[in-house]
């Protein structure tokens, strides 16, 4: 296996081999030291000696030996016999892995909610938990937050202080009272829910680099939100969640070119689109709405919908989408959501109606390109090209994501073009 591919495959499991090691020993920086010795020999033995049978469970017994060995020092230097610890890394003789029972169990899913602890605020357990366990780096999930990288960083740092100030923070909550169980693990779901969000959001547009969208990161945020579906199938923000991952996820094939180059909505061949997985989130959409619109993803799913059954950006629900925008906006403020609104309210009360909204905005949305992209598009759509040109090329500076600035300096470079050739009369 090259290199690449190597990096690609550690990249996949860790997450699940971190998961498996904090659920066994309840020891986070401990398990993330020990998950990064094993990943360094992965990278420098696989590509030679070839990828293990199990290559998860090879690295959790690598990193289990670590942290056995950390157990062992710590109990020499105290000079005591800690039975708790020889209990913990006592393994069934027939896995040959030190504690862990089950090699191919995938704790990925059980860890997040083990990191969304109710001691951190949730903004902070979410941060945290996609820095150690969702694959984000501290960057990209500052640009998430719209907040500044150093701003984000303390965030996590406070977060991993204030959970080692408590007693045994990842271990699992106690099942001796059923009620009190599922309460606990219910209270942590609207933070695991904003976690996978987040980590499907980074997949779907990357938010740096020279690629688009990550499909490794997407496909991981579906595939827990499926697994967190298979457990509370009733719940409608969980079946909301997918069914809006899933139809957003059926454009991927249309959303980029052959140098993979950004393709807006409005110009994606739809024949493109998984109908599959559209059928299936619109099916979840509609289980998800049966109880009223009451909260936030249900009401993304529904607006999802709406875009998926529509056969052309003209033939689009665009009043019930802002309908639908102003209930978001209710339930959930964020001003993303308040952007968005402003591109419908565009669409049904005209572009001058849009650029109002987006201008309350202003001093709000300062860490992102997409203000000024939005209003590139809403001058273009009012015909004030000389003023669709500034915000565009204003965004294209902005972003850090190569495909999406060179759209932006395409669309610039369209209108510039088009107003030379005397296509676009300039406004009065």
């Amino acid at each position: 296996m090259s290199a690449p591919d190597t990096e690609s495959l550690l990249r996949e499991l860790a997450p699940q081999v971190l998961g498996a090691l904090v659920r066994r020993y309840g020891d986070f920086d401990a398990a993330e030291d020990a998950l990064q010795e094993a990943m360094l020999a992965a990278a420098t033995q696989w590509p030679d000696d070839g990828v293990p049978d199990n290559p998860r469970g090879w690295l959790i017994q690598v990193a289990g030996r670590r942290l056995i060995d950390q157990i062992r020092a710590e109990v020499a230097r105290r000079h005591r016999e800690a039975a708790d610890a020889v209990r913990d890394v006592r393994a069934p003789a027939e896995s040959g892995i030190p504690g862990i029972e089950d090699p191919d169990r995938d704790d990925s899913l059980t860890l997040f909610f083990l990191c969304c602890h109710p001691a951190l605020p949730p903004a902070s357990a979410v941060a945290l938990t996609l820095r150690s366990v969702g694959g984000l780096t501290t960057e990209e999930i500052a640009r998430a937050f719209l907040l500044p990288e150093s701003t984000m960083a303390q965030r996590i740092t406070r977060a991993k202080k204030k959970l080692a100030t408590l007693d045994r923070p990842f271990a699992m909550p106690s099942d001796s009272d059923a009620d009190g169980y599922r309460g606990e693990w219910r209270a942590r779901v609207g933070a695991v829910l904003h976690v996978l969000y987040v980590i499907f959001t980074e997949g779907h547009t990357t938010s740096t680099g020279h690629r688009l969208q990550r499909g490794d990161l997407a496909a991981e945020a579906i595939r827990l939100t499926r697994a967190l579906h298979r457990v509370l199938p009733e719940d409608p923000e969980v079946t909301g969640l997918l069914a809006m991952l899933l139809i957003t996820d059926a454009r991927r094939a249309a959303r980029s070119g052959p140098q993979g180059e950004l393709i807006p909505l409005s110009e994606q061949d739809r024949g493109l689109w998984d109908r599959d997985l559209i059928i299936e989130g619109v099916r979840l959409a509609t289980a998800s709405v049966s109880a009223g619109l009451i909260g936030p993803y249900q009401i993304q799913a529904a607006i999802a919908a709406l875009h998926s059954q529509a056969r052309s950006v003209e033939e689009t629900d665009w009043p019930r989408i802002l309908l639908l925008y102003n209930a978001l906006e209710r339930v959930a403020y964020n001003p993303m959501v308040t952007l968005n609104r402003a591109v419908a309210t565009a669409k049904v009360q005209g572009p001058q109606a849009g650029l109002e909204l987006a201008a309350s905005l202003d001093g709000v949305l300062t860490g992102t390109h997409r203000l000024d992209a939005v209003r590139g598009h809403l001058h273009e759509m009012a015909g004030d090209h000389e003023a669709a040109i500034a915000a565009y090329i204003a965004a294209a500076r902005r972003t850090s994501s190569t495909p999406e600035r060179d759209y932006l300096m395409l669309r610039a470079a369209r209108l510039r073009a088009a107003r030379e050739a005397g296509e676009y009369p300039e406004l009065a």
